[in-house]
């Protein structure tokens, strides 16, 4: 089996408007002097033991919000950095984004309205250059498609 580096996953906003139910086609990549991004997905489960078994609990998932955490060096010339950093002081659907995910292989993306959190857009210590992060955490699960061999 094939591994796949990171990079070539590729991480895609743009800016949600109220009402509109589909993203357009120009997406903006989160890439840019980004160095590293997390998956901080998080599921909730229920543990419950039945009859039928032998009495050890059997853990049911009953939801899973997936979310990213993008972090590196902030630049507000770059595109997509700066649709995020707009958010900063923005609240309700004024944080929603629409975010799409490439996997590093390209076989498959995920797409689907998102919310920025903890945004951060130039901070750091005197001597050290501006950073960037924020967390983009998908509102429902993403529409998932398998994209043509090309």
């Amino acid at each position: 089996m094939a591994k796949s580096k990171n990079a070539l996953r590729g991480h895609f906003v743009q800016a949600y408007v109220p009402g509109v139910t589909e993203p357009t086609e120009e997406w903006l990549e989160l890439a840019h002097q980004i160095s590293t991004i997390g998956d901080d997905t998080q599921e909730a489960t229920e543990d419950e033991a039945f009859y039928d078994g032998d009495g050890t609990p059997e853990t049911t998932v009953t939801s899973v919000a997936g979310a990213y955490t993008p972090e590196g060096y902030y630049d507000p010339a770059d595109p997509a950095q700066e649709l995020i950093a707009g958010l900063k002081y923005k609240v309700g659907e004024g944080r929603k984004i629409w975010h799409r995910i490439v996997s590093a292989d390209g076989r498959k993306e995920w797409v689907g309205r998102a919310t920025v959190t903890a945004i951060v857009a130039g901070a750091g210590d005197a001597s050290a250059y501006e950073t960037f992060s924020c967390n983009i955490r998908f509102d429902t699960i993403p529409k998932e498609t398998v994209l043509p061999e090309g």
